[in-house]
């Protein structure tokens, strides 16, 4: 199963959820994607689509999940961190009117560099290579199981701080 976070923030984060659609549609993803999908708008036909999911329920399906995708909110990816999952991160961009500035997109690039636990894309037309290479991808990774929690999150914590957001 494959989950799909795109959070809370009011802003629709459409061009996610079209685009995981559509690769359900193609066949290109096979297996059941949940999707919890905040204050998008866009209705997936080949989706389970959850607007919002309380706390435990988001839990159980961050830790049932074999892939996560997530926003840029650190979050949504440190949920998936915790459950030794290494996320797919697409960030919100100014320019498709998803956020108010391109902080995800600055937040992924640097956590991808520092920390190398999450998998970014920048380009969406990119998300279903991705995703079918997955597994590979994750080798190249630091996380799963093996991670240090604690000081992941003082790291991110010290980045947090040095962005000044």
């Amino acid at each position: 199963m494959i989950f799909v976070a795109v959070g809370t923030h009011e802003q629709p984060f459409n061009r996610l959820i079209e685009k995981v659609d559509k690769l359900v549609a193609s066949c290109e993803i096979k297996e059941k994607v949940v999707v919890q999908y905040g204050f998008s708008t866009y209705e997936a036909k080949h989706c389970e689509m959850h607007k919002m999911m309380s706390f435990d329920e988001m839990q159980n399906t961050f830790k049932n999940a074999r892939i996560v995708i997530t926003h840029g909110g650190p979050s949504s990816f440190v949920e998936a961190l915790q459950y030794g999952k290494v996320p797919i991160v697409v960030p919100r961009q100014l320019e498709f009117n998803e956020h108010v500035n391109n902080h995800q997109v600055d937040f992924a690039k640097l956590i991808a560099e520092r920390m190398n636990n999450i998998i970014p894309v920048y380009d969406i037309d990119q998300l279903g290579d991705t995703i079918a290479h997955y597994d590979e991808i994750v080798k190249t990774k630091n996380g799963g199981e093996t991670s240090n929690n604690k000081k992941f999150n003082a790291d991110l914590e010290k980045i947090v701080e040095g962005l000044g957001i």
